[in-house]
């Protein structure tokens, strides 16, 4: 915003104060929202209302403005005769972009709008900078982002997507609740980066002087609490992840994890389906949604599909998963698949997998029993001991949820941890670290557990139509502003 603006707006705020008027009041007694106010205009006489000044038409001895407050837009009516001379000359210090707050009489124009015919009003905050575009919308992206607020002002739609975030968040605490899950915290910062096969962020307690990691996971730590005996928990918080930023990924992200004990990966996918078509029924209306331009949907049942099955239907593909690593370098190489010489197993998979397979998931698609090298916490087929019993789900080309049949056995998850550490000493940031105290926990008996993840951003930007994660993220992760021009 130019330097002038600015300063015009302050020597505003210094000529209220040469009248003896705060500029920035300590509060306003309310009576009604804008949308009460027109919902029930005919059964009111005096009201009380606030808001942002939208937008101010002068004619002469009267003016209209727009009010905006958190439910929507009230007109209001400021007449010279009516208020007097004095107050209504304090109208040529109030800009667009203000809060005030008026007192007066509801009534109908003869355009038929309903309108507050003011008998009062009071500055109580003002505004040193002009709305972006005069609110007319703010276009600019990356602005936006930076500028959370001003994006929120500016256009409805986004406080609504965000409105309905809040909403599809409290679907899922609801239904899970009403299934008899009770809602756990498990720490943010924990001495053991583990949970998931990603770079975490690390951060030093002074005062203990050691080392910690913002946590990638909220996983072994409540598998803990199932060892202690909880049978159907769940958490709805924020990981960390120090990778990469794109439209479908942000470094700090929520997360829905849950368990249930004696339960295995059919279980959390019927359960997964259950949840996931019950919020898009409520949020939406029913079992379709318009996403890029593709019509998604959830009518159950939903596709199921092996990954070896999906490798062969959509790449051509039939790995061999005891093949070695420069074996299967070679066929995914050969498919087009960018491959570093002396890349791993489990590296070559989930890269032939990400390339070949998952722009062609677009409708609700589950894909069960991915390769053990990829899946270290979870529990081996009993038939096919190459595979786990683990699934993911997939919307329009990516995973929106997780979920396995919990391995419980502490001396195979004591190889599988040995495994990653090697992969750890070997360059590998993303490996799991080796857990001793989860391994401890494992001794003591964790029950059959059917574990699951669910990336609500993930799922927001699809029930709000949102092409990028940033866009349903309040304030994601930027590069440092650049100065401007």
């Amino acid at each position: 915003m130019e330097p002038g603006d600015v300063s015009r707006r302050l020597e505003t705020a210094r000529l209220l104060r040469e009248r003896g008027i705060q500029p920035y009041r300590k509060r306003f007694p309310r009576t009604h929202s804008a949308a009460e106010v027109v919902q029930r205009w005919d059964t009111l006489a005096e009201v009380a209302v606030a808001g942002r000044v939208k937008a101010l038409r002068g004619h002469g001895k009267a003016v209209f403005a727009d009010l905006v407050d958190d439910s929507g837009k009230i007109q209001i009516y400021l007449k010279a005769d009516h208020l007097g001379g004095e107050k209504f000359d304090l109208l040529s210090l109030v800009d667009v972009g203000d809060i005030v707050g008026v007192r007066g009489s509801v009534f109908k124009t003869r355009r038929g709008e309903i309108s507050v015919l003011v008998d009062d009003f009071e500055i109580l905050t003002k505004a040193l900078r002009d709305p972006p575009e005069k609110f007319h919308g703010l276009r600019d992206v990356e602005l936006r982002y930076r500028r959370r607020y001003l994006d929120l002002a500016a256009n409805p739609g986004v406080k609504a997507n965000f409105a309905l975030r809040s909403r599809i968040i409290r679907c899922i605490r609801n239904l899970l609740e009403s299934r008899g899950f009770m809602e756990v915290e498990t720490p943010m910062m924990q001495p053991v980066p583990g949970g998931a096969l990603a770079r975490p962020f690390v951060t030093h307690h002074n005062a203990l002087d050691v080392e910690l990691f913002l946590r990638v996971a909220p996983e072994l730590y409540l598998k803990r609490l199932a060892v202690g005996g909880f049978e159907k928990i769940f958490e709805i918080n924020r990981n960390f992840r120090n990778e990469g930023v794109s439209t479908k990924h942000n470094p700090e992200f929520t997360m829905l994890e849950l368990y249930q004990a004696y339960a295995d990966y059919n279980d959390m996918m019927e359960l997964t389906e259950e949840l996931v078509f019950s919020v898009v029924n409520e949020v939406c209306g029913g079992t379709t949604v318009e996403y890029q331009g593709s019509k998604l949907d959830f009518a159950r049942p939903w596709k199921r599909i092996t990954w070896l099955g999906a490798v062969k239907e959509y790449a051509g593909l039939e790995p061999e998963l005891d093949a070695g690593a420069e074996e299967l370098g070679a066929l995914a190489r050969g498919a087009g698949v960018q491959c570093d010489p002396g890349e791993k197993r489990g590296k070559i998979l989930d890269r032939l997998f990400s390339t070949l397979v998952e722009p062609h998931l677009v409708q609700p698609v589950f894909i069960l029993d991915y390769p053990v090298e990829i899946s270290p916490l979870a529990r081996r087929r009993d038939d096919q001991p190459l595979l786990t019993e683990r699934f993911e789900l997939y919307v329009h080309g990516f995973e929106v949820a997780n979920a396995f049949s919990e391995l419980t056995d502490p001396v195979e998850q004591k190889l599988r941890f040995e495994h990653q550490e090697e992969l750890r000493r070997g360059g590998d940031a993303e490996a799991h670290a080796f857990d001793r105290d989860f391994l401890t926990a494992l001794e003591y008996g964790l029950p059959p557990t059917g574990g699951l993840g669910i990336g609500m951003d993930r799922l927001v930007m699809l029930l709000t139509d949102s092409p990028s994660i940033r866009d349903v993220i309040f304030f994601p992760l930027l590069r440092p502003e650049q100065p401007r021009d």
